[in-house]
């Protein structure tokens, strides 16, 4: 978050001062609004979220402890230092006790003034941070990383790191546990924005609950809103905001996105104060929103707002070679200190299945399995999984051996790499050697003329 953004409330009943202090604050970047007196401010904090307040004590209508007193009892206060011309150690512990971040007693420097604000403004900012991270720990759960050795999720990771920098809108598509959310951290822990990582549910809410929680709403907005609450993309300044499943977004809030988004402000639920907000939008889907446009369910202007970078996730059953990777994963991330090993026919069962539920039903299934383990070892009968023969079949790829899964995904590499031989083997995740071997097993024969 940029200098520029940090709000700033001059509480100062001697005119002159109240404007010199406000053209060093607004030359120094803040954003500063001025008021005379006490009851000016405490109606300016609740109507707006300010980041940091600097009151003085002496003031008429309310003094500074008693507007402090009660602005700490609202929701998201900001940060207050406290100003007075008498200062006195029983006023400055006074001061403290309410709250207040600190204390300056006139005369003052104003260098020291700007010092005080940005540490202010940092306090509130990470404590804001923290209670968000609170509130999301450990929903993502297990490792953040993508763990692949098929070339093309390769090439999509290789897409991530390179726009991940950038403050560009990304749409990531992919079915249903595919590690949209994955992707998406992943975007944000390699960008350089400082601010926190806030993820919308789009499809867990009703469409007058989204809205509020997206955007906050002001006291009395609605039956029950007795105090003002913070929307998500307002705690996203500076940093990250997800949209999971961005198709279940009513019209109405799309079209209500859209100008927040080009506008970079919104207004709360209630509201009639503008919020400006800095930040980095990605959003996710498992429908064709392409599809959506053409059906009128979603707005075309809003997906061409938010995929200036598609990235497309594959199935896992299409990285049928990453299946006993993550097998491994999961039984070393659930076995803990003694984890199971995999049987040839349980990792052949796990191959041909055509996991519908993508690598958050392996993992479901890993975890299961590991709980109900009896043994050392997991054969095919102890996976929650169809056997060959048995009900219903897991689809075409239940009739392809593991060693033909093998066979043409190194072709496919092979082909990708115009058979530059070292290439595929780093993006298989084998050595020259081994690839070699596996061509002379597979009779792989190179084109004419290909790079080796």
């Amino acid at each position: 978050m940029s200098e520029s953004k940090i709000k700033v409330l001059i509480a100062e009943d001697e005119v002159h001062l109240g404007q010199i202090l406000s053209n060093f604050l607004g030359g120094r970047g803040y954003a500063v609004q001025t008021v005379t007196d006490g009851r000016a401010a405490l109606e300016a904090l609740r109507a707006e979220a300010f980041d940091v307040a600097l009151l003085d004590i002496v003031m008429p209508e309310l003094d500074g402890l008693e507007v402090l007193r009660q602005v700490r009892a609202d929701n998201d206060p900001p940060e207050v230092i406290i100003i007075t011309g008498n200062g006195t150690i029983e006023t400055a512990i006074s001061a403290m006790k309410l709250g207040a971040y600190d204390y300056m007693a006139k005369p003052y420097r104003m260098a020291e003034i700007d010092v005080l604000v940005r540490r202010a403004w940092e306090k509130r900012r990470l404590a804001r941070e923290n209670v968000l991270l609170q509130s999301q720990l450990e929903r993502v759960g297990g490792s953040t990383e993508i763990v692949t050795q098929y070339a093309p999720l390769l090439a999509v990771l290789d897409v991530v790191r390179k726009v991940a920098p950038s403050d560009s809108a990304v749409l990531i598509a992919g079915e249903s546990g595919t590690g949209k959310e994955l992707i998406a951290h992943m975007l944000h822990q390699l960008s350089e924005r400082s601010g926190p990582f806030v993820d919308v549910g789009c499809a867990s809410l009703t469409e007058g609950l989204l809205e509020s929680e997206l955007f906050g709403h002001e006291r009395g907005a609605f039956a029950g809103a007795e105090e003002r609450k913070l929307g998500l993309m307002e705690l996203a300044a500076g940093g990250t905001l997800f949209l999971d499943e961005i198709s279940e977004l009513s019209l109405k809030l799309q079209g209500k996105l859209l100008r927040a988004l080009d506008q970079r402000s919104f207004y709360r639920v209630g509201g009639t104060q503008k919020v400006e907000v800095d930040v980095r939008v990605l959003a996710a889907s498992n429908r064709d929103l392409g599809q959506r446009v053409a059906e009128g369910l979603f707005r075309d202007d809003l997906l061409y707002r938010i995929n200036t970078i598609e990235i497309k996730l594959p199935p896992l059953r299409e990285r049928v070679v990453d299946i006993p990777l993550l097998a491994r994963q999961f039984l070393r991330q659930y076995g803990k200190a003694n984890p199971p090993t995999l049987s040839v026919d349980a990792l052949e069962l796990l191959s041909r299945y055509t996991w519908p539920g993508n690598v958050r039903e392996l993992k479901n299934v890993i975890e299961r399995v590991v709980l109900l383990a009896q043994g050392p070892q997991i054969r095919a009968g102890d996976l929650p999984l169809p056997l060959p023969g048995h009900g219903h079949a897991p689809a075409a790829s239940a009739t392809v051996s593991l060693a033909e899964l093998e066979r043409r995904h190194i072709e496919a590499v092979l082909h990708h790499t115009n058979w530059h031989q070292g290439r595929a083997s780093t993006a298989l995740g084998i050595s020259s050697k081994t690839l070699y071997r596996k061509i002379r097993e597979y009779g792989f024969q190179r084109p004419g003329g290909a790079e080796q």
